[in-house]
């Protein structure tokens, strides 16, 4: 699907190399994997954490906006308010997706919380035939069953926490945003880049507002005291608000118009990839043998699912040939 300003498809930027759209994508799944890690340094609640991140985004990417005059010249949502809602709408349910799973964090810990996240690419790839009209080849459904196992090696050391069916459901409901978040942000083909990215934060932190007015999560919560904030880590907060939200936000989102929806899924599992990459990397934490599989079933099984079609095509014409 095209997306505002770039007129090239996906099979025409990859004819020539891997495509911007799939650099950008690629790059804020690495930086979205480092966001535990980020999170670990702010000593707030998880939903004062969310309320941060999306806050803090939302305004960069509205100021950027408001700070490019060719951009606020060329505001596309005005005309086109059915898919400035559609991007309302995805941004909604991303923010809802991390509220859930935060939640969710706190019934079952943190591995099989991640794995039902991870479930959502799984509901893209099976509705993407329906929704999408996408031919789900058996190359690329054996690329993603790789992938799905791989995810489940990399995430899945915390399966003995627990199994509490709240946290099921809270996980399982984290999926679906994750789903809607998607399918959504697919079907805007008008609005692009940094506008298109400033709606759907703003659409998070919609979501995540009304969730705290209508649960009362900001009044049964302790509020940080003023010593509390004084030794708050700023850093922590401008990172994972300016960087990891604004920033990768807008390479997510401004890509995603752009990628075939098989390859939104796939690549997707890049990010618990990452999160246990960096973690080893940054923080010391030992990668076990099921860790390694999974992340060599992860790269595999997305690089088959991608080139997998081509490869097999090449195969048969040189034993044509010969």
């Amino acid at each position: 699907m095209d997306c505002g300003k770039n007129t090239r498809t996906p099979s025409e930027s990859d004819a020539n190399g891997m495509s911007k759209a799939t650099e950008k994508y690629l790059l804020s799944l690495i930086l979205f994997g480092s966001n535990g890690i980020v999170a670990s340094m702010i000593d707030l609640p998880s939903v004062f954490v969310v309320l941060a991140r999306v806050g803090l985004g939302a305004a960069l990417l509205v100021a950027a906006v408001a700070a490019s005059r060719s951009a606020r010249r060329d505001l596309k949502a005005p005309s086109h308010p059915r898919q400035a809602a559609y991007l309302a709408i995805s941004g909604a349910a991303l923010g809802a997706a991390w509220l859930f799973l935060f939640e969710s964090y706190r019934y079952v810990g943190v591995g099989v919380a991640s794995l039902l996240y991870y479930c959502g690419p799984v509901i893209v790839m099976a509705l993407s035939p329906m929704i999408f009209h996408t031919r789900l080849s058996a190359t690329k459904v054996m690329g993603f069953a790789a992938v799905v196992l791989g995810a489940f090696l990399v995430v899945g050391q915390g399966l003995g926490e627990g199994v509490a069916p709240m946290g099921l459901l809270l996980g399982g409901m984290s999926a679906v945003c994750y789903a809607v978040m998607v399918i959504f942000s697919k079907k805007v083909d008008a609005i692009a880049g940094v506008e298109s990215s400033a709606i759907q934060l703003l659409g998070s932190l919609a979501a995540v507002v009304a969730y705290m007015a209508t649960t009362g999560a900001a009044g049964t919560l302790p509020m940080p005291t003023a010593s509390e904030l004084a030794h708050l880590n700023v850093a922590a907060i401008a990172c994972i608000g300016l960087v990891n939200t604004g920033l990768c936000c807008y390479l997510y989102f401004s890509s995603m118009g752009e990628l075939p929806v098989t390859r939104v899924a796939v690549c997707g599992y890049l990010e618990p990839l990452s999160a246990v990459v960096l973690s080893a990397l940054l923080l010391g934490e030992a990668m076990t043998p099921a860790n390694i599989l999974g992340a060599c079933l992860i790269l595999g099984g997305a690089v088959w699912s991608e080139m997998g079609e081509k490869l097999t095509e090449r195969s048969s014409r040189r034993l044509a040939a010969a």
